[in-house]
């Protein structure tokens, strides 16, 4: 199914079944999610993602490496709504939250671990310097141990994660690749493929991994393995590094309280139509926060 941002029609059909927050709900009740990213290198990645999924649910937790404790207390100052966490404190937010982001902003490279993987405990994990092998193992840990909960995985989790883990998973993950992050996680080349390809090839490889693939492009190829949505809209504003952060927060956000295929369709349709709308006003010249602060009118505009 084509949906195109500039079909107002359409899209308010697509939401009518969206969570929406009931008048008498109480605190927590409309979604607490985690964020997992950021690393020495890569830090507003992460806080993106958590800054635009602040807007949509009651709680956001922020989880950060090791080597990113240093500014912990920096983050409180700038990122307010929400709690940071610390890294030891990590698994009871995954146990707790309604939806988890695993991948921004984190380090993917070459792996370097001395214990046999198959006995690695999140102790040993909590122990590891090296962040592409942090990155690896935390992304097998939280899968393996945690089937039921609802994951989105996206940047570097996606580099460095094995396409075999998400059957596991008893709810479908959302996983957010580009083209060349498609290719190295299920080993498929689709950078030359035709549109219709690469439609099949996404709908394939959700189906036999079963997971929701959200594949980044002009128009966005979104597909749970039984059925399949292009999404088409946006402008080259979009093009700006944090597009895709801001697509995984809203990802996350939505899936705390909505099935996956409805989620990750619903956020690549809110990405794309605010860049429309502050299109209208901007042109191309805006940035990330720009687009963030769009999110919560053109949700409206879409949804009441």
């Amino acid at each position: 199914m084509l949906i195109k941002t500039s079909d107002t029609v359409t899209l308010k059909k697509l939401v009518k079944d969206l969570y929406l927050p009931p008048a008498t709900s109480h605190k927590g009740q409309n979604g607490k999610v985690l964020v997992i990213g950021g690393s020495q290198l890569f830090h507003s990645a992460s806080l993106w993602a958590a800054e635009v999924a602040s807007y949509l649910v009651d709680m956001v937790h922020y989880s950060s490496t090791k080597e990113n404790n240093a500014i912990f207390f920096e983050l409180k100052k700038t990122f307010r709504n929400g709690m940071v966490v610390a890294k030891q404190d990590l698994l009871d937010y995954v146990k707790e939250d309604d939806a988890v982001l695993v991948g921004p902003g984190m380090i993917r490279g070459k792996k370097n671990f001395q214990f046999p993987i198959s006995n690695f405990q999140f102790a040993d994990i909590l122990r590891i310097k090296n962040e592409a092998s942090y990155t690896y193992l935390l992304t097998r840990y939280l899968i393996t141990n945690f089937p039921n909960q609802r994951f989105i995985f996206d940047a570097g989790a996606l580099q460095m994660m094995e396409a075999e883990w998400l059957p596991q998973l008893q709810a479908k993950a959302i996983v957010t690749p580009h083209q060349i992050e498609f290719e190295k996680l299920f080993g498929l080349e689709i950078t030359s493929l035709s549109q219709e390809e690469k439609i099949d090839a996404v709908y394939k490889m959700a189906r036999e991994y079963r997971c929701v693939i959200l594949l980044k492009a002009v128009v966005d190829i979104i597909s749970d393995g039984e059925h399949t949505y292009l999404v088409e809209g946006g402008n080259s504003g979009l093009t700006k590094g944090g597009s895709g952060d801001v697509l995984a927060g809203l990802s996350l956000a939505l899936r705390a309280k909505n099935p996956p295929l409805l989620a990750a369709v619903v956020a690549s349709v809110l990405l794309k139509k605010s860049s429309d709308d502050i299109f209208a006003s901007h042109g191309y010249w805006y940035n990330i926060t720009t687009l963030i602060s769009q999110i919560p009118p053109t949700l409206k505009q879409i949804a009441l």
